[in-house]
């Protein structure tokens, strides 16, 4: 008898089952309204434009940008050109952190100018950049590329010998952290012990590490160390000053680089010249002073020397900056 009644119900569920398929009967949830029902067809005459947002309309697709960033950092480092035997090489890997503004990217192009144009054969440059303008061209400033670059940077160069000089250009904030943005690109941003953790896993004997960016002074803790110097451009809760559209170059930026480095190449000295030289402008512009700061680890000084003995300097390198402000303004970084 149980096993009549299952066959019987068993087919009854199967009738019903052909009946809601072929549509005869109605589907239990018909009966019930449609929260969000389906929007009317529209011509494409009729369609919505899609969101804009600042991505360059002839630049490649974020999509393409991200794909095609192994082959940029490639050819990056095919063009560096070779080592000169038997002295102290300098490598400079400028990064431009910011991609919103034309500050960031005008100081790592100039940068990579100035060394290879003015500090002669045994200066090299790389560059990462954020920016509208590079963006099929150089290498995005992002934290995998930083690592990648560092890795093989430091397989190309003399680890007992050469200097790492990175120079970071951004925006800073006051927990002590790099603005790195390309948007809509879903960039890391970097923190002070984050920098500190990426070099301290390369075999970078001498380093140069300038972080020109606000409140930048909180980097010199975890970066500071024998073989290395750590220039600053604000105190750990002070800003600086130069960014924005409405700048060609940050205030450490032209005082340091532009200014002192054209006049010496010995990057304490420079600094020391760009420190009165902020001083100056922060006063006349009644500015909270940023007071720029510096780290000298232990034998450093003395390797930089070693680079500069003999050192053939080409002429001053004019800074000619790709996109002109429009106005002068000393902008909070």
């Amino acid at each position: 008898m149980r096993t009549s009644l299952i066959a019987l119900l068993a087919f009854a569920a199967g009738v019903l089952a052909m009946l809601l398929v072929q549509g005869w009967l109605p589907h239990p949830q018909a009966s019930q309204p449609s929260v969000h029902p389906a929007p009317a067809l529209l011509d494409d005459a009729d369609a919505p434009a899609p969101p804009q947002d600042d991505w360059p309309e002839q630049a490649p697709t974020p999509e393409q940008v991200l794909y095609t960033q192994p082959q940029l950092l490639d050819a990056a480092l095919a063009s560096l050109r070779p080592r000169i035997p038997g002295k102290p090489n300098l490598y400079l890997l400028a990064f431009a952190g910011d991609g919103t503004e034309d500050v960031f990217h005008n100081e790592v192009e100039y940068a990579a100018h100035l060394f290879t144009r003015h500090f002669g054969p045994t200066a090299h440059a790389l560059v990462l950049e954020n920016s509208p303008n590079t963006l099929s061209t150089r290498p995005l400033a992002t934290w995998s590329n930083l690592e990648n670059a560092l890795d093989r940077l430091s397989a190309v160069m003399d680890p007992q010998q050469d200097i790492l000089l990175l120079y970071l250009t951004t925006h800073g904030s006051e927990d002590h952290t790099l603005l790195v943005d390309m948007d809509p690109l879903p960039l890391d941003q970097i923190g002070a012990q984050d920098l500190g953790a990426i070099l301290a896993a390369h075999p970078f004997k001498w380093k140069v590490v300038v972080v020109n960016a606000c409140y930048s002074g909180g980097f010199i803790p975890p970066l500071q160390g024998d073989g290395t110097l750590v220039l600053a451009a604000a105190r750990s809760d002070r800003s600086s000053f130069g960014c924005g559209n409405d700048s060609a170059a940050t205030y450490f930026g032209r005082a340091w680089l532009i200014d002192a480095l054209n006049r010496t190449p010995d990057f304490i000295a420079a600094f020391a010249q760009a420190t009165d030289e902020i001083a100056k402008w922060e006063q006349q512009d009644r500015l909270l002073p940023s007071e720029p700061q510096m780290a000298v680890g232990k034998g450093i000084a003395a390797q930089l020397a070693r680079w500069r003995d003999g050192l053939r300097l080409g002429p001053k390198v004019p800074f000619r900056p790709s996109v002109q402000p429009q106005v002068s303004l000393a902008a909070p970084r």
